[in-house]
């Protein structure tokens, strides 16, 4: 796809983790999953600060516990080793320690410091992980056959359908900044951080408290705003690395081009975040969902959050059908102290729900609509001046029939 420019940033949406100078990734079949790549790594040719978001679940899977022992040593990262197929979730002391030896056992293939290494898993929760099987595969993955972002991006799936990647240039002090993404997530997918893995990578010299700044702020508007299915996984986090390779000055939000960056970076993540909603499993449509002039920005994103995670919200969407009853039912269990007489809701540029009533509409023109596969909703709380947008998918048949089978 060509490059889209905003003028200052330019989205490359075939873009990826390794546009940033200094960074490779690849992944290979090492036997976890059949016939499926299932070992993937990203390497920095020197350390980068780093940066990281992890799941609010209380069973926080063993590379999750490990991983942020280890940034925290130094706040720098210098490779990511992911396998998919086996979450190492719920695995106790064993799992902690298969953890840390994948963690060694790529350090040592590297030459680098152990907790210069970030591992993360996703899969099946509650069995061993097949380690064995992950060390053979350390032994050959930095292979020149397997150097290559591609299989990089298919190490790290599960159930989804495709692969999500993007990234961004921008220039800083005269010198080309770029920002790369990586995403893995199509189910248990819930707004309460990451509820995925992410991996930003960018050649920006930024410091560890700087990035983590922005991380978290972008999380909020971004990955912290989609929800496939109301359920937040043990595995999920979000990397960000930066090796300052670019040779930019500085960053720091003192600095005339911090406005720049912040936006880059969003595009990045928020990019990621809508192919996820995209990709829910058995999902046909990406639902988009406005909030405007709500009271505060927290008021606008627990409003959206509550119409994209209603499950009759989007079996309707799924089925055409213009309710516009349940997305303002959603509206009035969210908890926002909303006045129902200011509310009103369109469906694509269609009027449904005009200051507490309902309007007249042609039903066969919004059901026509909501045969799209990009639908958007559009909440007017006229209660302030705050906006936020949330994003999800439609639930299908296929949904139950995934994961009925998930480990069968």
């Amino acid at each position: 796809m060509p490059a889209i420019s905003n003028k200052k940033i330019v989205i490359l949406e075939d873009g990826n983790v390794t546009l940033p100078k200094g960074f490779i990734a690849g992944g290979m079949h090492c036997g976890i999953k059949q016939n499926k790549l299932d070992l993937g790594y990203i390497l920095s040719e020197v350390p980068a600060a780093v940066a990281g978001v992890y799941t609010t679940n209380v069973f926080q899977a063993a590379p999750l516990v490990v991983t942020q022992e280890s940034l925290a040593k130094e706040h720098k990262v210098q490779a990511i080793l992911v396998n998919s197929g086996n979450a190492n979730a719920c695995t106790g002391e064993q799992g902690i320690n298969d953890a840390k030896t994948m963690q060694s056992e790529f350090a040592k293939k590297l030459g680098i410091p152990e907790h210069l290494v970030a591992v993360t898993s996703t899969g099946v929760i509650g069995e061993p992980l097949p380690i064995e099987k992950i060390q053979a595969g350390i032994g050959e993955i930095l292979e020149l056959q397997h150097e290559d972002v591609s299989n990089f991006e298919h190490a790290i799936l599960t159930t989804d359908t495709d692969v999500k990647h993007v990234a961004v240039q921008l220039t800083i002090n005269g010198k080309t900044v770029s920002i790369g993404g990586a995403a893995k997530g199509s189910g248990m997918i819930h707004p309460t951080m990451a509820t995925m893995l992410g991996f930003v990578t960018t050649d920006a010299h930024i410091d560890h408290e700087d990035l983590s700044f922005v991380l978290k702020e972008t999380t909020n508007q971004t990955f912290n705003m989609i929800t496939v299915d109301g359920d937040t996984s043990t595995n999920d986090m979000v990397l960000v690395m930066a090796n300052g390779l670019a040779g930019n000055e500085k960053l720091t939000q003192d600095h005339p081009d911090w406005p720049l960056f912040m936006d880059g970076f969003k595009l990045v993540c928020e990019a990621l975040a809508k192919k996820i909603a995209r990709d829910g499993e058995g999902a046909t449509k990406l639902i988009e969902v406005q909030v405007k002039g709500a009271a505060s920005i927290e008021d606008a994103r627990a409003l959206g959050k509550a119409i994209i995670s209603s499950n009759l919200v989007k079996t309707a969407i799924y089925g055409t059908d213009p309710n516009w009853g349940r997305i303002v039912c959603a509206i009035g269990y969210s908890g926002v102290p909303v006045n129902p007489n200011a509310i009103s809701v369109s469906i694509g540029d269609f009027p449904v729900f005009e200051k507490g009533l309902p309007c007249s509409f042609i039903e066969e023109e919004v059901k026509a609509y909501l045969e799209q596969e990009d639908v958007h909703i559009t909440v007017e709380v006229n209660q302030g001046n705050n906006d936020a947008a949330a994003w999800g998918c439609d639930l299908t048949y296929d949904y139950v029939k995934i994961n009925a089978s998930y480990r069968t």
